[in-house]
């Protein structure tokens, strides 16, 4: 009877190997209730109208800055591309991130490697060793060609290289968002010290206007028409003036500063001729927002790219809880003494499967999941404020665009009138029918329009370069990344 019931179970031994190993692989792989939970917005949910209902904006050229017809910007930016020290980190973090795919693609390929071990050797007499071995000294060799090659049934490594690749098309994205970032940085510097220069052209004029009405109102005095009351008032002003252009020479000379930092060489502008605005041809851009928005823009493609690599990133959690099966070989030659290293008697081999399960590991692999979980619903979230404010910022560029032209008109208008109303004052008084203080009010009004005529232009310059860096700044996605969303399930 006792020899009747040890057959059986030892029968029935191989069936309840494979039910623990059953048990076991469900028990290693219980994943339920881990998902990621935030979802990602599209254009409907942004208030952007579908394609069908878009008015038709056409993609910038790259090299957007052309349009301005300014050949001291173009070199500028041409030198800030080539050399500033930011977009140089963007490039190193970008190789760096394709180095780690390749090295995450390796992974797929069987492994092989050489082996060379020449010892010399003292056995010990107490140990494991008989005599004659043990007690003697002995050179020890081992020559062996080894291989191994991990049999991706689930897919871990496959997944590691997408988040690999997820990661570098990411950072490729934030290079190219960075060049559009610099070179609109440097136009729209660029614009503002022409703007400074224009207002020192302004207040140049404001000091030689004073010091010809300062010498209308002496010649005034001098005929006992004015009392020094007037001429005070009049020798005031030049002070105020020259305060002005030592104050404008002075964030000229930081602008400059800016803008040489920006290109990545010192004193760069000094070199250059001071720009102004008239200089500068405006740049003809369509002011709507394109239902394509989201695909123009590489920060907005630098966000989808790290929710695909955080995507694959939680696939590959998921793979962890599986058994993973390595196929290992070697052949090569052992032997006591370095003359018989090679000798016949002296060849080794071995061939057969590795397989690790992970089957208690203290929620170790839960907790990774959960974790590479939340980094998915942050890099989710991450790209929603990333396409919110690109929505936002598009917005108030066309907003801001549309408003400029019309403030335009409208100044150029309050500038015609407050010139008139200056002249009118100005022959009043040299005629005796008006006081010194209409003049005053009319110069200040007068100086008033024509520092916001520069602002203006200035603006409006800064606009176009705001809306074409909103627009993508003519970005194309390379041939070798895709711009849509991603494809694999958040959750």
């Amino acid at each position: 009877m006792t020899d009747s019931l040890a057959v059986r179970a030892m029968r029935r031994t191989p069936v309840v190997a494979a039910a623990l190993l059953v048990v076991a692989l469900a028990g290693c792989a219980d994943m339920a209730g881990i998902g990621s939970q935030a979802k990602l917005r599209d254009a409907s949910s942004l208030g952007i109208a579908p394609d069908s209902a878009a008015v038709p904006v056409s993609r910038l050229d790259s090299q957007w800055w052309l349009a301005f017809g300014d050949s001291q910007l173009n070199s500028l930016i041409d030198q800030a591309v080539a050399g500033n020290p930011n977009l140089q980190v963007a490039q190193a973090r970008l190789a760096r991130a394709q180095a780690s795919a390749d090295i995450a693609g390796a992974a797929l390929k069987p492994q092989v490697k050489g082996e060379l071990d020449l010892n010399r050797q003292k056995f010990n007499t107490n140990y494991i060793y008989p005599a004659p071995l043990g007690g003697s000294t002995q050179n020890i060799g081992l020559l062996q060609l080894g291989a191994s090659w991990e049999l991706d049934f689930f897919g871990k490594n496959r997944t590691a290289l997408d988040t690999a690749i997820g990661a570098a098309n990411a950072a490729a994205a934030d290079a190219d968002a960075a060049r559009v970032l610099l070179a609109s940085n440097v136009a729209r510097s660029y614009f503002q010290w022409a703007r400074l220069n224009d207002q020192l052209t302004v207040a140049r004029r404001t000091l030689a206007q004073r010091d010809e009405t300062l010498k209308l109102v002496r010649d005034r005095v001098s005929a006992g028409l004015d009392t020094r009351l007037e001429l005070r008032q009049s020798e005031g002003g030049l002070p105020e003036a020259r305060q002005q252009i030592e104050a404008l020479n002075e964030q000229i000379a930081l602008q400059q500063h800016a803008l040489d930092a920006l290109v990545g060489q010192p004193n760069v502008t000094a070199s250059l001729k001071p720009p102004v605005l008239d200089g500068v041809k405006p740049m003809a851009l369509q002011a709507n927002i394109p239902a394509d928005l989201l695909g123009r823009r590489a920060d907005i493609a630098a966000a989808r790219w790290r929710v695909e690599a955080a995507t694959s990133d939680v696939a590959n959690a998921r793979t962890l809880f599986y058994p993973n099966v390595n196929l290992t070989a070697f052949v090569g030659f052992q032997s006591l003494g370095f003359g018989k290293l090679l000798k016949s008697g002296s060849e080794q081999w071995g061939v057969g499967p590795a397989i690790s399960l992970p089957i208690f590991e203290g929620g170790k692999l839960r907790a990774n999941l959960r974790g590479k979980s939340a980094d998915l619903d942050a890099a989710v979230e991450s790209y929603n404020a990333t396409v919110i404010d690109a929505v936002r910022d598009a917005a108030d560029q066309v907003t801001s665009a549309q408003s400029i032209t019309r403030q335009q008109a409208e100044q150029r208008a309050a500038q015609t009138a407050a010139e008139g109303a200056y002249d009118i004052a100005v022959q009043r008084y040299r005629a005796g029918l008006g006081n010194y203080l209409n003049v005053l009010t009319a110069e200040t009004a007068v100086l008033a329009q024509r520092r916001l005529a520069v602002d203006l232009a200035a603006r409006a310059l800064d606009t176009q370069v705001g809306l074409a860096r909103a627009l993508g700044g003519g970005w194309q996605p390379p041939a070798t990344a895709t711009a849509s969303a991603p494809s694999a399930p958040l959750n």
